[in-house]
């Protein structure tokens, strides 16, 4: 079942997934992947990524660092399995903004294509996202196109999941769901 799970930054929403990603796996014996997907650029970036590594030590993760180009983990995974992809946040950033200072605005439209064909083919993947563009307040034209396009990756992941649920302060609201078989 692919589980598209939203909410605002530091709610549990990783926590949370890796949970429902581990009971998944072992509900159908399947290898267990996460998908690493923060190029880390400062030491809060470290410290984040240390704290889910320490979080999940032990659970049978297969850590797969992937970026970019998330369709390329395939080729270094069984499809088979039960992937925790975190996060479509970090995932657009570097996609849409390289090291260099480029920027590509084509990267959502593009991202948002990557994400429903890799839930097709996997079937069972729980995607996080944070709950960035809900509030009013205005923000550059290259940041609005930044949340723009990740809402649009969003609607997109909400529309081909199975299950759609927002954390928020650690209560769950369950958007869509569909009961697991």
């Amino acid at each position: 079942m692919n589980i598209f799970i939203s909410g605002g930054c530091k709610n549990g929403k990783s926590f949370f997934a890796q949970q429902k990603a581990r009971e998944q796996a072992e509900l159908l014996g399947r290898p267990l992947y996460y998908l690493a997907t923060m190029i880390p650029v400062d030491e809060e970036d470290q410290s984040r990524i240390s704290r889910h590594v320490e979080e999940r030590a032990g659970w049978g993760f297969r850590t797969v660092e992937q970026g970019r180009n998330i369709l390329g983990a395939l080729e270094r995974t069984d499809p088979g399995g039960v992937f925790l992809l975190d996060s479509v946040t970090a995932l657009l950033s570097n996609e849409m903004f390289d090291e260099k200072g480029n920027v590509d605005l084509t990267a959502p439209e593009r991202l948002k294509n990557d994400l429903a064909e890799f839930a097709e083919r996997t079937g069972n993947t729980i995607f996080v996202s944070d709950f960035i563009y809900g509030d009013a307040m205005g923000y550059e034209a290259l940041t609005e196109r930044y949340r723009a396009g990740l809402a649009l990756c969003d609607r997109t992941l909400a529309k081909v999941c199975q299950q759609v649920i927002e954390v928020s302060y650690g209560s769950l609201n369950y958007f869509k769901r569909q009961d697991e078989q």
